[in-house]
C-alpha cells in the first residue's frame, strides 16, 4: 500500500489526541455503516429476486463463471479503493465505499445460498457473523490499546495473498476442492490481514481519510466472515 502520509500530512497516530480519537469514531461509524449497507443489500437481493438470476448466470457459466466474477469483483475493487482515497471529494470517497459493499453484496450471494442449503439453516449466517465480529474487535483491540505497527506484515500478506488466488484460480480452473482446511488458514489470513490493516490505518493514513479506512475494515471483515461462513457450511 502506498504510504499516504508523505502526501497528505501527519499520520492518524502522529496527530493530536482529539483529531486521533475523531478520526476513529468516523471510521468505525463508517464501518458500521458499510456493514449494515451490506446487510440491507444483501437483503433486498434476495428478497428482490435478484439474487436468484444472480444465481442462475455465475451457474451458467460453470467454473469460467466464476472466474469472470471473481475478475469482475477485483476491478470493482480497485475502482472503489481509488475513489475512496481521494482527497479532493468526500462525495466521491463515500461513492467509493457503496461501490464496494455493493460488489461485497453481490459476490456473497452464491456463498449465502450454498451455506443455507447445506445447513438448512438460516441462522448460521447470524452465528458466522458474530464469531466474524467477535474476532475483528478482538483484533482491532490489540492494535489500537498496545499501538503496535504491523508494517511487518506486509510482505507475509502479499506473499500469502498470492499464494491463495493462485489456489482459488486453480480449484476454478480444474474443479477440485481446496476443503475446509484452506478455510482455516484463510480464517488467518483474513485475521492477520485486519491486524495489519488497522495497524496501517494509524500510522499511514491521515486524520481525513476515514473513508477508506473503513473500506480498508470492511474489506478484511468480509474476507474474515466469507471463510467463517465456509466453515460453518462445511460442517454438513
Amino acid at each position: 500500500m502506498e504510504n499516504f502520509t508523505t502526501t497528505f500530512g501527519n499520520s492518524v497516530a502522529d496527530s493530536a489526541p482529539v483529531e486521533r480519537a475523531e478520526f476513529i469514531r468516523k471510521t468505525y461509524l463508517w464501518l458500521a455503516a458499510a456493514i449494515l449497507g451490506f446487510v440491507a443489500v444483501e437483503a433486498l437481493l434476495f428478497l428482490s429476486g435478484a439474487a436468484t438470476i444472480i444465481l442462475t448466470v455465475v451457474s451458467a457459466g460453470g467454473r469460467l463463471g466464476w472466474l469472470a466474477v471473481l475478475a469482475g469483483f477485483m476491478g470493482i475493487s480497485y475502482v472503489a479503493n481509488r475513489w475512496a482515497m481521494s482527497d479532493t471529494s468526500s462525495s466521491t470517497q463515500a461513492l467509493g465505499l457503496l461501490l464496494y459493499v455493493v460488489g461485497e453484496a453481490v459476490i456473497f450471494v452464491p456463498m449465502i445460498a450454498i451455506a443455507v442449503y447445506y445447513t438448512g439453516d438460516a441462522t448460521v449466517l447470524v452465528k458466522a457473523g458474530i464469531v466474524t465480529i467477535g474476532l475483528f474487535l478482538g483484533l482491532t483491540l490489540t492494535v489500537l490499546i498496545t499501538r503496535t505497527d504491523f508494517s511487518f506484515l506486509a510482505p507475509i500478506l502479499a506473499i500469502g495473498g498470492f499464494v491463495a488466488l493462485g489456489f482459488i484460480v486453480a480449484s476454478l480452473l480444474f474443479g477440485f476442492s481446496i476443503g475446509s482446511f484452506f478455510a482455516f488458514v484463510m480464517v488467518a489470513f483474513a485475521g492477520t490481514a485486519i491486524l495489519y490493516q488497522t495497524s496501517q490505518i494509524l500510522h499511514q493514513f491521515n486524520t481525513r481519510q476515514h473513508v477508506a479506512a473503513a473500506l480498508a475494515l470492511f474489506a478484511s471483515i468480509a474476507l474474515l466472515f466469507w471463510y467463517v461462513l465456509s466453515i460453518f457450511s462445511s460442517r454438513r
